[in-house]
């Protein structure tokens, strides 16, 4: 059992449920059609307006940003806590965007050029200075569910950014812990963490100068990849130009392994970033998280908590990195 010093949660290891990293490939899938995707450019005449086009050469855009026709939340209430008897109510106030990241359907950005991922990290990086810009807003979530047990409904390339009013436990909770660490140690957990990475260099995959890619130590699932930046910065709106063309490089690049070695997996990813009253903080440290979604979680991992991982996080940096 190793300990995710971020979420302060025990992972257990199984050698006995053990695969090989090659043995979680995944079958060939069938490809899905475009004749009614809407987000394809023929098929967009019932989309909302976007917010949001950043072209690329000769195409008219090759990102773009739709509201989310499905919204989780809505920027339409007022925030006010309400009782509810002993319950406590408030409205679901916030903004659900959807980023087309090309206009191209059978794609992803493992198989998109540099320049267009490059732009996709950009659009990100405006979308989320945007909605920060509401002091409503506590928390912006940018992630990405690509395939159906990631739970994607299409196949077209898209990512999507969520704006909350409130900041959830889980995230106060990885708070919580980066702040005991650092009034332990007087460091931050993920400066310590990525610097013991670069030391013992058995789990790393891919570096450039301003990003290391690594299988975290406590991985929670068979070929997890973390991304963070070697400079300390709480909140992804504060990363720099070449820092963005930097990201877009490593993500492709960690993205590709997966897509080459277990034949385009399922996976969710997120940006993790500080919350509104945190992005300037010592202890909090930006970060993208990729997992593939090989395994599933069963009984055991509701009860406690805790996940069962099957594979071991330096064979499986071994086989990422070939």
């Amino acid at each position: 059992m190793r300990l995710n010093l971020v979420t302060g949660e025990w992972v257990i290891y199984a050698p006995s449920r053990r695969k090989r990293p090659q043995d979680f490939h995944q079958v060939d899938k069938v490809p899905e059609t475009q004749i009614n995707c809407p987000f394809c450019p023929n098929n967009q005449g019932d989309m909302e307006p976007s917010t949001l086009e950043l072209p690329l050469k000769s195409s008219p855009w090759q990102t773009r940003v739709v509201a989310n026709k499905y919204p989780a939340l809505l920027r339409f209430h007022p925030t006010q806590r309400l009782a509810h008897g002993t319950y406590l109510v408030t409205s679901g106030y916030g903004k659900h965007e959807v980023i087309i990241e090309s206009p191209q359907h059978d794609t992803t950005i493992a198989t998109l050029s540099p320049e267009a991922v490059t732009l996709v990290v950009e659009t990100y990086h405006q979308r989320y200075l945007a909605l920060m810009e509401d002091p409503e807003i506590m928390m912006v979530i940018i992630f990405r569910n690509h395939g159906k047990a990631a739970g994607a409904s299409l196949r077209h390339p898209h990512s999507q950014i969520i704006a909350t009013s409130v900041v959830p436990r889980n995230r106060r909770w990885q708070e919580y812990e980066a702040q005991r660490y650092f009034d332990q140690w007087k460091r931050c957990v993920y400066c310590d963490m990525l610097a013991f990475e670069l030391r013992e260099r058995q789990r790393i995959i891919l570096e450039n100068k301003s990003f290391v890619a690594f299988v975290p130590f406590a991985a929670e699932v068979p070929c997890e990849i973390w991304i963070i930046p070697r400079r300390h910065q709480a909140d992804f709106g504060n990363i720099s130009e070449v820092e963005k063309l930097d990201f877009a490089t490593i993500l492709q690049q960690s993205l590709a392994k997966l897509y080459q070695k277990l034949n385009n997996p399922d996976y969710n990813y997120i940006i993790s970033s500080a919350v509104r009253y945190r992005s300037e903080d010592s202890q909090v440290h930006w970060y993208c998280q990729i997992q593939p979604r090989l395994t599933t979680p069963a009984g055991f991992e509701l009860g406690s908590g805790m996940s069962i991982n099957p594979s071991v996080p330096e064979v499986d940096a071994d086989f990422l990195r070939e």
